[in-house]
């Protein structure tokens, strides 16, 4: 995609967004962008339609007319869905390679709104920390209440501490816990999610781009540890926030329904990354650690009468999707 003819001043910060069926809130997405892009003129805003089949492309582009966007927000449409790493690659990879590629890229989820301020607050933090490679936003769920975003590396403990969900075995393992308690100041974190991630050119270039056999789920997990294997920080940044509705595209996270039954796609991404990282041998350890003790949390929810909050069948899905019965799948 060339929008050269569009504007003639340098991009330092190209905005990627993957839309899958969800036109109205990627055009929503836009519009919060507008300010935004105004106090940023050289700011590029790119929004891949993942094959919808449903019309998307041609609503946004639309959208885009109407509102006069065209100097700086484009649509570029996929041939197929291959999924949210896919989706931005497709936008990053021939960005990087012309001759003054942007300095920074932000990906934002299409069922995101970006708050006044963001912009100055991610770029304002780069630019002052030069081995910061990727920061993201505080999320803010509609209602306007913050939910966590910054989070630990996936590991054999913190499978533990995620699965038998113990007060005391948690707090013996809160520094493996994956999820990370946050505060109003800037910390470093393993990783974030992509909803709102801004990466560094750098980055790119020295690990890559986003691995494509995943699917959806963990290839920003894993983009952010081959990151810091080549010596790049993760940062979340509270001062800057974006509005996210949760499982827009998926529904696999939404908030405001039942569990639904996780996507085969999630223990594919899951498996290939503990195998692609850690090898075989942990990776069965963590599909062990995780599927005894969850085992013993239901065991335990049963006896208690506690609420069922769990996605149905998680636990058949779990051990059908292990290493032990799906070793060599998906690329691997």
């Amino acid at each position: 995609m060339d929008m050269t003819h569009q504007n003639t001043n340098p991009c330092s910060l190209l905005v990627v967004i993957v839309n899958y069926r969800t036109a109205h809130l990627t055009i929503d997405c836009l519009r919060s962008l507008e300010g935004e892009v105004r106090s940023r003129p050289d700011t590029r805003v790119v929004v891949v339609d993942n094959a919808s089949g449903d019309h998307s492309a041609e609503a946004i582009n639309a959208a885009i007319a109407d509102n006069r966007w065209e100097s700086w927000a484009a649509v570029l449409p996929s041939d197929h869905n291959g999924g949210f790493a896919y989706g931005n690659n497709l936008a990053i990879r021939p960005t990087l390679q012309t001759p003054d590629p942007p300095s920074y890229f932000l990906l934002l989820n299409s069922d995101t709104q970006v708050r006044p301020g963001v912009f100055k607050a991610l770029i304002g933090f780069m630019e002052q920390h030069s081995d910061v490679g990727i920061v993201g936003s505080s999320l803010e769920n509609p209602d306007g209440t913050i939910w966590s975003t910054a989070f630990r590396f996936p590991s054999v403990l913190g499978e533990l501490e995620h699965g038998v969900r113990l007060g005391i075995v948690s707090k013996l393992l809160a520094k493996w816990a994956v999820v990370q308690r946050m505060t109003d100041e800037p910390q470093q974190v393993d990783w974030l999610p992509g909803a709102s991630m801004m990466i560094r050119r750098q980055v790119f270039e020295s690990v890559g781009l986003m691995d494509e056999n995943y699917f959806l789920y963990y290839e920003e997990t894993d983009f952010c540890l081959q990151a810091k294997r080549n010596g790049w920080s993760c940062w979340y940044v509270p001062d800057g926030s974006v509005m996210h509705i949760a499982g827009a595209s998926t529904g696999v996270t939404s908030r405001d329904d039942r569990p639904k039954r996780l996507p085969q796609y999630l223990f594919d991404s899951r498996r290939r990354y503990f195998l692609k990282n850690h090898g075989f041998l942990y990776a069965a350890l963590a599909d062990l650690t995780w599927s005894l003790s969850f085992a013993f949390w239901r065991m335990r929810r049963a006896v208690q009468r506690k609420p069922d909050a769990d996605p149905p069948y998680l636990l058949l899905d779990s051990l059908q999707n292990s290493v032990f019965l799906k070793w060599g799948s998906k690329g691997l």
